[in-house]
């Protein structure tokens, strides 16, 4: 019998302990609110303590599940996104399909587009806000990490803005709404700042800052 990784095993576990907190809350969960919903990028940001510090009093729910890709969120839209009912949606899915050694563009866009066909179907009158992908840093991080070096071979920028162009043409061709909020994250390389980024990817409360007075007018909309 083929010994689990238990690396995996803990993160499997963990993530199937989190959608069984989300369908809970999703019960409790006010309807026609907003939601920040897809993997760690989302997941991590802290939408609250943000929404307190420039005094918005809006309701934003976050069903974002670190390692997710657009695969896990076809699999998980009850708990992702439909168990809350939102009027409006935020999505950030896709980076960790980029980050993945077999990444094609084709089917990231593919499976993207069967989950917004997904929404539009059982949320017609919803808002759908397509965010686009961060940029990254390969050189802040310490090299040798064996997973942060396989996933930096695809996850390069340069991948990541040939499939922002790809999500916003998806957003066109499906009716939502792409919205790149990244102004101010980069330097003057193209790379995502040092002082914002944890190992190259994920980024501290002030990243999280940067990108929230760029969303700003997204979430004051009526």
């Amino acid at each position: 019998m083929e010994q689990k990784d238990p690396f995996r095993a803990i993160m499997e576990h963990m993530r199937e302990d989190r959608l069984a907190h989300f369908r809970v809350q999703n019960e409790l969960a006010l309807k026609g609110k907003t939601l920040f919903t897809g993997s760690s990028l989302m997941e991590q940001f802290p939408i609250g303590e943000l929404l307190m510090n420039h005094g918005m009093h809006t309701a934003v729910y976050n069903r974002g599940i670190g390692g997710f890709t657009t695969q896990d969120m076809l699999a998980h839209m009850e708990e992702q996104i439909f168990g809350v009912q939102p009027g409006r949606i935020f999505i950030n899915i896709g980076t960790n399909d980029i980050g993945a050694p077999d990444y094609r563009q084709e089917a990231l866009i593919e499976n993207y587009r069967n989950i917004l066909k997904q929404i539009k179907g059982r949320l017609p009158e919803t808002e759908i806000l397509l965010m686009a992908y961060y940029p990254v840093n390969e050189l802040a991080h310490e090299a040798g990490d064996p997973m942060l070096d396989a996933a930096f071979k695809t996850r390069t920028n340069e991948n990541i803005q040939k499939a922002n162009a790809a999500v916003c043409e998806l957003a066109h061709e499906l009716g939502g709404r792409f919205i790149d909020v990244n102004q101010g994250l980069a330097d003057e390389t193209g790379r995502l700042k040092k002082e914002y980024t944890i190992e190259g990817i994920h980024m501290y409360a002030n990243g999280y800052e940067v990108v929230f007075r760029n969303m700003k007018p997204y979430l004051q909309e009526d």
